[in-house]
């Protein structure tokens, strides 16, 4: 039998992490992948391919983390910092493999870190900056997921923070033209859902109950998480609900795009 690259490992320790994240929640067989191409990768002299196996293993660890969150949990601290200190490792390794543009990822993890465990966005978006900066290098290495996730978060920033709605579309829209460039059934109403938030605050709340539906109907048909597929009804609810309360008070959201509103 023909010992698996590097590469392999790392491509097959993605696709396990990808069907973790959005169908199974068991982490365990993307990282025993990963941590045999980090080994590997080690024994080879790989920088490249450690830095990436690194990266991969902090997304794996965010993920444990995210999917405490959305059943109600909480993460300790250490184990926040265990998460932070994969992407930290990871950088130095990208910074010793001479690939600035390829630590887009380890950056995009930094910004998680502190965006989605932190609540701290002050700390996060330099990191998204420098990874929104990156992921269009002319040394990229044109990864389409990446620059969606960059992207989706960059509009969530503009959702929640720095409200700015026709920015947030903006981004938010390009990163679900990314994910259905990519192609791939799991990823896609995820960006539906996070492009009709920002259609909602934007005050277009016909595109946004159309986007859910469509979600909806697609993190079925995908086969996705309960808690996913729930995320998407609950998001078209509530637009639903919204719509109904201003209609029978008379009180419309602006549908030019003007208006302003709260984001979810």
């Amino acid at each position: 039998m023909t010992e698996e690259t590097v590469a392999e490992l790392l491509t097959a320790g993605d696709e396990a992490l990808a069907e973790a994240l959005f169908r199974t929640g068991d982490f365990e067989p993307a990282r025993a992948v990963l941590l045999q191409a980090q080994a590997k990768a080690g024994a080879d002299g790989d920088q490249a391919g450690r830095a990436r196996a690194l990266d991969l293993l902090g997304m794996v660890a965010h993920g444990e983390n995210i999917t405490r969150l959305m059943t109600g949990g909480t993460v300790p601290a250490e184990d926040i910092e265990a998460e932070e200190r994969l992407f930290r490792q990871a950088l130095s390794a990208w910074a010793e493999a001479g690939a600035r543009a390829a630590a887009a990822h380890a950056h995009f993890g930094l910004g998680l870190v502190y965006q989605v465990l932190r609540r701290d966005w002050i700390t996060a978006m330099p990191y998204y900056w420098q990874a929104l900066e990156l992921v269009y290098a002319p040394d990229s290495d044109g990864d389409l997921y990446l620059r969606s996730e960059v992207h989706r978060h960059v509009g969530f920033y503009y959702v929640t923070e720095d409200e700015q709605p026709s920015e947030a579309v903006r981004h938010l829209q390009l990163s679900l033209d990314l994910r259905e460039e990519l192609g791939d059934p799991r990823r896609i109403p995820s960006g539906q859902v996070a492009l009709a938030g920002a259609e909602l605050a934007a005050g277009h709340r016909e595109r946004a109950i159309e986007l859910l539906t469509n979600a909806v109907t697609q993190a079925r048909e995908a086969g996705l998480r309960p808690e996913r597929i729930a995320d998407a009804e609950r998001a078209l609810r509530e637009a639903q609900e919204t719509g109904e309360a201003q209609d029978e008070t008379g009180g419309a959201q602006d549908e030019t795009g003007d208006g302003r509103s709260e984001g979810r």
